[in-house]
């Protein structure tokens, strides 16, 4: 069983490094919160796009990591 979750520790950070190296940089950082463009957080559509894939990836990655590790921890 320990072997199954290093394995498992292993392969989610490996995603979870590629995932957060994939993912663009946000050029405008603080500016949507003083009121500056609000198409880059409702113009897009949901859960279709590159960036929210990728997001998704690395939410899961991370989740799958934490519990994997805790779980080695554990024992």
């Amino acid at each position: 069983m320990t072997t199954f979750f290093s394995v498992l520790v292993l392969a989610s950070s490996l995603s979870l490094i590629v995932s957060v190296v994939l993912q663009e940089g946000s050029e405008q950082g603080m500016g949507t919160l003083a009121g500056g463009s609000a198409d880059s957080l409702w113009g897009k559509s949901r859960g279709t796009s590159r960036e929210d894939m990728l997001k998704r990836i690395t939410v899961v990655s991370a989740v799958i990591f934490i519990i994997s590790t805790l779980v080695l921890a554990a024992k």
